[in-house]
């Protein structure tokens, strides 16, 4: 593993000006704000892949906003054609402006050339979780059903419907009445399969179990609204979804006339290397939800794209004030102008081809790598009990061994066991390399002090 050298700052722990916002935060601030908490700095600027502390200390940036900037902090064409929009107009509710037409536009040609025929685009309000509760509403309506089935790892989101649609249980402790109707089936886990099999028989399997409890007059579950899936759960550890599931999870879908919502929520805008990461499963979604990464720029918009037959809502039926952000319409044209212009998904995928080969040399070095995982840039490191740590623990020491030399890292999955790499979709090879030193220089010392510590 390349050397890391020893002599820098120890960059987890706030200097004087980051420590005077972080207390002025903790006294002010809701106490359910998270990121701080186990990443304690405040930041003044940041550029590219580098976010600058209100001190003057760079940080490499591997969390992007978990996911939003997909070309990384305050791109200047991006920038520029937020500046130039600023002078038109800003805010626009649902009615037609050039910026939102070319937007509609851009994002339906995205689509692969058989689908895109017969999608409809919806504006949201504007985040991920108010397209998922619009996806749901959408499907209900068009099949006048009420259930929805979800999975196990799954994540779409914090409010009331989406949280009830999220498979973690501690968020949802003290709150009652959430959507009622929910069923949550296996996932494809195979690294943890949940009904017990070997990864070469888990993914089909349990596939299986939703197919059985569908088709089974006793299996207490009534044909749902909708079914809705990730292709690769982020909270729920980095972990993409077996082929053979997922194209048994669409037939399932089809046979029982079930609408298949996909939630690109954080796997589209070509996160994952294709603009979407259901393309390479050749399958074709009902609804696409997608936000995150399509300003580019971190500014807020969602969508869903729909088979148009879904088309039965009445005029007001999903609305929201600021669905019309022609600020980040215009910031997202622009990113797709880089994005075909720089070729940016081969370099998406060619950083995680870099990662991945990296972190699995690791794994073969390093007691406390319990598996690799990911698709593009969308990657976890599951880590393992040691010497007495749980698997929590120790990723919870490695998050903080990288973040002393200057890399900032998230962690997911359960136990919040998985380090979680998001970095820019442009990232640099030098970039990645020098995020992969820091990540194995924080193994090693993480390591050896808990080798010590049972000493």
């Amino acid at each position: 593993m390349t050397a890391v050298p020893a002599t820098q700052p120890d960059l987890s722990v706030p200097d004087r000006n980051a420590q005077s916002l972080l207390d002025i935060q903790a006294e002010i601030e809701s106490n359910a704000r998270t990121y701080p908490r186990r990443l304690p700095i405040a930041i003044a600027e940041a550029t590219g892949s580098v976010v600058t502390d209100v001190d003057g200390r760079t940080y490499i940036d591997f969390l992007s906003g978990a996911g939003v900037l997909a070309l990384g902090h305050n791109h200047p064409e991006l920038v520029a054609a937020v500046r130039d929009q600023l002078g038109l107009i800003t805010h626009g509710l649902d009615f037609p402006t050039p910026v939102r037409a070319e937007f509609a536009r851009r994002q339906l040609g995205m689509l692969p050339p058989g689908l895109r025929d017969r999608m409809k685009i919806h504006f949201c309000g504007p985040t991920g979780a108010d397209g998922v509760e619009a996806a749901v509403k959408l499907c209900k309506k068009a099949t006048g059903r009420g259930g929805v089935v979800a999975f196990q790892g799954s994540y779409h989101g914090s409010t009331q419907g989406a949280l009830s649609l999220t498979s973690e249980t501690a968020p949802k402790d003290g709150l009652h009445n959430l959507l009622p109707g929910v069923h949550f089936t296996p996932f494809g886990y195979c690294h943890r399969c949940p009904v017990g099999l070997t990864p070469d028989t888990c993914s089909v399997n349990c596939a299986r179990v939703l197919a059985n409890t569908l088709a089974d007059t006793h299996g207490g579950v009534s044909k749902p609204a909708a079914i809705i899936m990730e292709l690769v759960q982020g909270e729920g550890g980095s972990i993409p979804a077996p082929a053979k599931f997922v194209h048994r999870i669409a037939d399932i879908a089809a046979e029982h006339d079930i609408p298949l919502i996909i939630d690109e929520v954080q796997t589209g805008c070509g996160r994952t290397g294709t603009w979407f990461a259901f393309e390479p499963y050749g399958i074709e979604p009902d609804v696409i939800v997608a936000s995150k990464g399509l300003s580019g720029l971190g500014l807020p918009v969602s969508i869903i794209l729909y088979r148009d037959h879904l088309d039965t809502w009445a005029p007001g039926s999903h609305i929201g004030t600021f669905r019309g952000n022609n600020l980040a319409f215009a910031s997202g044209n622009a990113y797709l102008t880089v994005l075909h212009r720089d070729n940016l998904l081969a370099n998406v995928r060619d950083r995680g081809d870099q990662l991945l080969t990296g972190l699995i040399g690791m794994q073969q070095a390093s007691p406390l790598i319990a598996d690799v995982r990911g698709r593009g840039l969308m990657l976890g490191i599951e880590l393992a009990g040691h010497a007495g740590a749980g698997a929590g623990e120790v990723a919870r020491r490695v998050q903080r061994a990288a973040l002393r030399r200057g890399l900032i890292l998230e962690l997911g999955g359960r136990e919040d066991c998985v380090v979680r790499l998001l970095p820019p979709l442009n990232v640099t090879a030098e970039v990645t390399a020098d995020a992969l030193a820091i990540i194995g220089v924080a193994l090693d010392t993480v390591e050896a002090e808990l080798a010590e510590a049972v000493r």
